[in-house]
């Protein structure tokens, strides 16, 4: 996604192309603290866009309802910012599934942020934050666009026009996917239980024409 607010250290930059970079693991002493640092160090290059791994929507679904977030807002957001692919990078440094920058991976308690379940996890962690703190769904998208900084000022979706376009993206595929998961509801037709043998039935009995007993039982 495009960087639409530089201030913000947890904004998200534009949604990424498709990339499967060269992942390299360096270590280097920190400025200010002397301590050594590993990070990663990641070379793009192209790849084509893949279809979504079925291990991965399962990680999503199940991640997304043991934080209590609605599956189909998780899997929206990751179309528009990678199109499932866990090795996007956008020019902006973003990273993975849910295209997590460096300062919002680290917040979340995201290591790798190119293993798909940490990614994930951290992403979803970030969106229940932003659900929580603006208590609306639509602001909680655009601040995962722009920062939660910006939509504090504002007061409401930024006026950046690519935050404004990235709000409608994601609420086009997430109002699709509910309608589709209204559709989709399983059916269950109950068969009539039958009477238990121990059951007890009500005897019938008459007498016919020549005064024979007939005797019958119904349940």
């Amino acid at each position: 996604m495009v960087a639409v607010a530089p201030s913000a250290e947890n904004a998200n930059p534009e949604p990424a192309k498709a990339v499967s970079p060269k992942v390299v693991s360096v270590v280097r002493a920190d400025a200010r603290t002397g301590r050594l640092v590993r990070s990663i160090v990641v070379t793009p290059k192209p790849a084509p866009t893949k279809t979504p791994d079925p291990a991965v929507e399962g990680m999503v679904d199940e991640t997304a309802k043991s934080l209590d977030v609605n599956p189909s807002l998780v899997h929206s957001v990751i179309e528009v910012e990678s199109n499932y692919n866990p090795f996007a990078v956008s020019p902006k440094g973003a990273q993975g599934l849910m295209q997590l920058m460096p300062g919002t991976a680290r917040r979340f308690g995201v290591q790798n942020t190119f293993d798909a379940r940490q990614n994930i996890e951290g992403g979803i962690r970030y969106l229940k934050f932003l659900q929580q703190t603006f208590g609306d769904d639509r602001l909680a998208i655009a601040a995962y666009n722009a920062g939660e900084k910006a939509v504090q000022k504002y007061g409401n979706v930024p006026p950046y026009p690519e935050t404004k376009d990235y709000v409608q993206k994601v609420a086009k595929k997430y109002d699709a996917r509910r309608a589709a998961d209204k559709k989709i509801q399983p059916v269950t037709i109950a068969e009539k239980p039958k009477p238990a043998e121990d059951e007890p039935r009500h005897i019938m009995g008459y007498l016919d024409e020549e005064g024979r007993l007939h005797i019958a039982t119904r349940p």
